[in-house]
């Protein structure tokens, strides 16, 4: 590793631009195409300053995860062990307490999505009956993904994103221009006013913020994929070009999530329409909408936007979460190992192993929810993004010790104003986790 990543020279942007596009991918799905557009639905432009504040208490332990992988070569993983064995069976019990809500949620919407788009309703009912499309186009998603990145690794991950991501932020940019026309900009109407009052709105509001713009344990898979970004391009850790790389990929999606919001707002706030409980048939609504407000020629694009939007979401996070279980073999391990020769050994083939046996535990874990447990989409999604919610304090906490540890050197911790920030966003993630336990169980009115 270089003694000093910052004196590296940027390298020309495009060519350093990948893991923070993947985190765009990852982070621009379900809480984008569904919360976000579920938000300025229900209460319009009201949602905009709770999205950017979500954003905003968000960056820093997000923008950690690069950092620490850039100066070390090695994922917050590493860290997690480092802090203490306690910290590490911590992160162990989130990622086995949210990976399969979570691959389920997103490939569930993925596939309605698919299904509303393309029509597949037909063509999916020889292979799984008239009742299960959902669970065939799943099962589809999930293999077709499996495929790509068995053969392709991260190399053609990363050149799928560079792909997917640019059609994805034109067309919704597309999308949200057609829909501004629409929208009541009064001062007012920015004012989220009496939502504090409203234990619905809360309740909606955590949902919304778990997963705006992604869930904090999305930084560990940002820490892999730089160090997994270096080790395909056979180059050692480049600060500038990392947090270039970051803080393009996390603009792309605060806008993005705005966008959603005002597309909401614009076509669904005030109609009284009710949601759809299930994936296909929401996604359905929502392009019916947009169609019958724009025209029919709008459907192919606001087709299109919906289905990059999860396509990228599920590709991302079907490849994050078996690398990051075959990383926490390794680093639980190296932590419970008795002698130094187990703590030094390689893990060797161990690695590639792990993650394909991983994948297939995810995959069958995943689709199991959705053949049971898949009555309730809203609630699906409600259950996923509340656990991320209440989590986010913990994971922020274990970032902000790992980037200004020892094992970073103190010129290159990231400065006193970033240090505040991450401080006072840990203290505001906290009090909010606290109040939603109290609204949730304690309030008069839910009690």
């Amino acid at each position: 590793m270089h003694s000093n990543p910052l004196e590296q020279p940027a390298r020309p942007f495009w060519a350093a631009f990948g893991p923070g596009l993947l985190f765009a991918g990852a982070a621009v799905g379900v809480s984008h195409l569904v919360q976000s557009t579920r938000a300025g639905a229900s209460y319009g432009l009201s949602m905009l300053l709770i999205v950017f504040l979500a954003n905003a208490v968000k960056f820093p332990s997000f923008r950690f995860a690069p950092h620490f992988a850039a100066v070390t070569g090695h994922s917050l993983l590493n860290s997690y062990r480092r802090q203490g064995r306690w910290t590490l069976i911590v992160f162990s019990l989130l990622t086995f307490g949210t990976m399969f809500t979570v691959t389920a949620v997103v490939t569930l919407v993925t596939a309605g999505v698919a299904i509303a788009v393309f029509g597949l309703e037909g063509p999916l009912t020889w292979l799984a009956g008239p009742h299960n499309n959902l669970l065939a186009a799943s099962s589809l998603l999930i293999g077709s993904s499996a495929v790509l990145l068995f053969i392709g690794g991260y190399k053609w991950l990363d050149r799928f994103m560079k792909l997917v991501m640019p059609l994805l932020t034109i067309s919704t940019f597309a999308a949200t221009a057609l829909a501004l026309g629409r929208i009541d900009w009064s001062f007012s109407a920015f004012l989220p006013i009496g939502l504090l009052d409203d234990p619905a709105a809360i309740l909606f509001m955590v949902a919304l913020i778990g997963w705006m713009p992604s869930p904090i344990d999305i930084s560990v898979w940002s820490s892999l994929w730089t160090v997994a970004r270096a080790k395909q391009q056979h180059t050692s850790g480049n600060l500038r070009s990392a947090l270039a790389d970051f803080d393009a990929g996390y603009i792309i999606t605060l806008v993005l999530g705005l966008a959603f919001v005002l597309m909401g707002t614009g076509l669904m706030y005030g109609s009284g329409i009710t949601f759809e409980n299930n994936a296909a048939k929401f996604a359905e609504q929502v392009i019916d909408l947009y169609t019958r407000t724009l025209g029919d020629w709008f459907r192919p694009l606001i087709g299109g936007t919906a289905f990059l939007v999860m396509l990228s979401t599920t590709v991302t996070v079907i490849d994050a979460f078996p690398r990051v279980l075959a990383a926490l073999l390794e680093q639980l391990r190296i932590a419970f190992a008795r002698t130094a020769s187990d703590q030094t050994a390689a893990p060797g083939e161990g690695a590639r192993i792990a993650y394909r046996v991983s994948f297939a535990i995810l995959a069958a874990g995943s689709l199991a929810i959705l053949a049971w447990g898949m009555s309730s989409f809203t609630a699906l999604v409600d259950l996923a993004t509340t656990l991320s919610f209440v989590t986010a304090p913990a994971l922020s906490f274990f970032n902000h010790r790992a980037v200004f540890g020892d094992e970073i050197p103190s010129n290159l911790h990231p400065g006193n104003t970033m240090r505040l920030w991450s401080q006072g966003a840990i203290v505001l993630q906290t009090a909010f986790a606290m109040y939603f336990f109290w609204i949730k169980f304690a309030h008069p009115l839910l009690g």
